[in-house]
C-alpha cells in the first residue's frame, strides 16, 4: 500500500483507513515493535496521527477491545471537542501519567514538547512537507534517562502506513528495527531455561527436584492464567493450548523453550513489581543459569559484587544491616568457589528489595540490555527512524562502556603493553565507526587518543596497587608520604594516566610540595615518577 496511497481515491482511501482489520494490524505492529520503557513492559509515549475525529474514535474503540487489560487508560483520543481534553493532554505530556497513547487529529502535529516521545504513527495522508517535518519533529527531543538512569532517548520509530515517505521522496535515514524481550519476557524465559537445565543427570537430587518442581508450578499457572480470548492471544492459541495442559511441563525441550519464549512469554501482563527489584531478578537468574550448565558469567558476577559493595557502603540503614551476612558474602571470592543454586537463590531473595537505597551511579548497573532480536518484516511495512541523537561525545562514552572487555581496551585498563593492533583498533571506532577525525577533533581538541581512552577508562585499581605497591608497603614512609601515594593510586584510577605537573597542585600539595614533602626520601621520590613515566609511556603510541 506503500506506494499507491499518495494517488488513492478518496472513497477508496476512507476504506481503508476505516477498515477494522487494517486498524487491528496497525495497533498490532505498534504493540509488538513499538519502543518500549519501564524494561520493555511498557509502550513509550507515541502518538498516533489520525484522519478525522471518526478515524480516531474507530482506532480507539478496536484498541480497547483488543486490549481490554488496559482498562481504557492507555490510549486516548485528543482533539478538539473532546470532554476534558486540555487533562487528558496534560496527563500525556506527563511522563508519570497515563495515557501512553495519544490519538491526535491536528491538535499534536505541531508545538507539542513531550521529550518521552518515542512513537510516531503516520495513520492518515500528510500532503504539506513543511507539516510533515514539523510532525516528525515531535519525536527529535532529548530524553535523559528516558530507559533508565544513564540510558537515555538515542531514537524515535515512526510508522509510516500512507506513503508519506514516498510522496515527498524523502531519503529515510533509517535504521533497522529491533525490539528487546521486556524484564517479564526475560525473567519467564530464564526461569524456562533454569528448570530444563535441573533436568540433568547431575540435578537428580531431592533438593533440586523439589526447587524444579516448584518453579514449574508457577510457569504453569502464569501460562494457565493467559486470557484466551484477547487479541493476541487468538493469534498464538495453538501455543497456549499446548502449554497450558500440566503434561507439557513434564519434559522441558530446546523447541518448547523457543517456543515459549517466542510465543508465550509476549502473552503475559507484567507483573508491578519494582522495576529494579525485577532487573535484579534477572541478573540473579543469570547466574544461577550459568552456574547449572558451567557457563562462565564474569560480567554478572562483577555486577553483583559491585551491588555488594554499594549496599555495604549504606550499612548505616536498617533493612541492609538485616541483610548484612549475605551483603559481606556476594563480595567475598570463596562465595564465587562455593555458591549453589540455593545459595544464589538466598540473595535474590533477600537482596531484590534493597536496591531503591542505592545512589544512582550504583543503580545504573542495572539499566542494561539483553541482546536485541531482529523485528520480522510484515506485510504492512513500518518505517524506523534512524535518527541518532547522541552527540558524537555520547557515543564514544557508550561504546567504551559497552565494550569494556574488548582486548585493547582490557589492556588498558588493566596496564597491560599496546601494539599497533590496538592503537588501529581504536582509530577504527573513534574516527571511523563513531565518527571521524574531524568529529574527534571538534568534541577533544588536540588530545591524543590513547590520552583520550584511557582517561576515559581509567585503570582497574588491583593494576594500580600491584604498580605503586613497593610505596604503599614502604614502612619506612610517614603518613603524609603514604597518604601522598594513595592520591596518586586515587588519580590513575580514575584517569588511566598522570601529567607530573599536577603534582604541584591540590590535592597532591595538601602537606606541602612533592620536594619538601620527601626531603631525605629523594630516590624514593624518583622512583615514584619513574613508575608514573612507566604509566603514561603506554600511551605514547601514534
Amino acid at each position: 500500500f506503500d506506494e499507491g496511497c499518495e494517488v488513492i481515491e478518496s472513497h477508496a482511501l476512507n476504506q481503508y483507513l476505516f477498515n477494522a482489520q487494517t486498524i487491528d494490524t496497525v495497533l498490532q505492529d505498534l504493540m509488538h515493535d513499538g519502543i518500549k520503557v519501564m524494561g520493555g513492559d511498557r509502550l513509550g509515549k507515541t502518538i498516533i496521527f489520525a484522519a478525522n475525529t471518526k478515524h480516531a474514535d474507530a482506532i480507539l474503540n478496536r484498541f480497547n477491545a483488543l486490549y481490554p487489560m488496559h482498562s481504557g487508560k492507555l490510549a486516548e483520543c485528543i482533539y478538539n471537542g473532546i470532554k476534558y481534553v486540555d487533562t487528558v493532554l496534560d496527563d500525556f505530556s506527563t511522563a508519570e501519567k497515563l495515557p501512553q497513547i495519544a490519538i491526535s487529529v491536528d491538535m499534536l502535529d505541531t508545538g507539542i514538547d513531550i521529550p518521552e516521545l518515542v512513537n510516531l504513527v503516520f495513520f492518515k495522508k500528510v500532503r504539506s512537507k513543511a507539516k510533515f517535518w514539523q510532525m516528525i519533529g515531535r519525536g527529535t527531543r532529548l530524553c535523559p534517562d528516558l530507559f533508565g538512569i544513564g540510558d537515555d532517548k538515542k531514537e524515535f520509530r515512526i510508522f509510516d502506513y500512507c506513503g508519506n515517505f514516498e510522496f515527498f521522496r524523502t531519503e529515510k535515514n533509517i535504521s533497522e528495527g529491533r525490539i528487546t524481550a521486556s524484564l517479564t519476557e526475560q525473567l519467564f524465559a530464564l526461569r524456562v531455561q533454569i528448570a530444563q537445565a535441573l533436568q540433568h543427570l547431575n540435578y537428580q537430587q531431592p533438593q533440586h527436584q523439589a526447587y524444579r518442581q516448584r518453579l514449574i508450578a508457577d510457569l504453569f499457572t502464569e501460562v494457565s492464567a493467559i486470557d484466551e480470548n484477547s487479541f493476541a492471544s487468538r493469534l498464538r492459541i495453538e501455543y497456549v493450548h499446548r502449554y497450558n495442559k500440566a503434561e507439557a511441563w513434564q519434559n522441558i525441550t530446546d523447541t518448547m523453550v523457543t517456543e515459549l519464549a517466542k510465543h508465550i512469554a509476549p502473552l503475559l501482563p507484567a507483573s508491578e513489581d519494582n522495576e529494579l527489584s525485577k532487573r535484579f531478578d534477572a541478573l540473579m537468574y543469570g547466574i544461577m543459569l550459568a552456574s547449572l550448565t558451567g557457563k562462565a558469567h564474569p560480567q554478572q558476577r562483577q555486577k553483583l559484587v559491585e551491588t555488594g559493595e554499594a549496599l555495604a557502603a549504606k550499612g548505616h540503614i536498617a533493612r541492609i544491616q538485616r541483610q548484612a551476612a549475605l551483603i559481606q558474602r556476594i563480595q567475598e571470592p570463596v562465595y564465587w568457589q562455593e555458591a549453589d543454586l540455593f545459595e544464589h537463590e538466598a540473595v535474590r531473595v533477600g537482596l531484590r528489595d534493597l536496591l531503591d537505597l542505592l545512589e544512582r551511579s550504583s543503580q545504573q548497573l542495572y539499566y542494561t540490555h539483553f541482546a536485541d532480536q531482529k523485528l520480522e518484516v510484515k506485510e504492512h511495512v513500518a518505517f524506523y527512524g534512524g535518527y541518532d541523537l547522541r552527540s558524537y561525545k555520547a557515543k564514544v562514552n557508550a561504546y567504551l562502556k559497552d565494550h569494556a572487555d574488548d582486548l585493547p581496551i582490557h589492556k588498558l585498563r588493566t596496564h597491560k603493553a599496546l601494539t599497533p593492533q590496538d592503537f588501529g583498533y581504536f582509530e577504527q571506532v573513534l574516527w571511523q565507526e563513531l565518527g571521524n577525525a574531524q568529529d574527534y577533533q571538534r568534541e577533544y581538541g588536540d588530545e591524543p587518543l590513547l590520552r583520550l581512552v584511557a582517561r576515559l577508562v581509567g585503570i582497574e585499581r588491583s593494576a594500580a596497587l600491584e604498580l605503586f605497591s613497593e610505596f604503599l608497603s614502604d614502612h619506612s614512609l610517614n603518613g603524609q608520604q603514604i597518604a601522598f601515594v594513595q592520591r596518586v593510586v586515587d588519580h590513575v584510577v580514575e584517569n588511566g594516566a598522570l601529567e607530573k605537573k599536577i603534582l604541584l597542585d591540590a590535592p597532591f600539595n595538601d602537606h606541602g610540595d612533592p620536594a619538601t614533602l620527601f626531603a631525605g626520601k629523594i630516590n624514593t621520590f624518583q622512583g615514584l615518577i619513574s613508575k608514573i613515566d612507566q604509566l603514561n609511556a603506554r600511551l605514547q603510541m601514534g
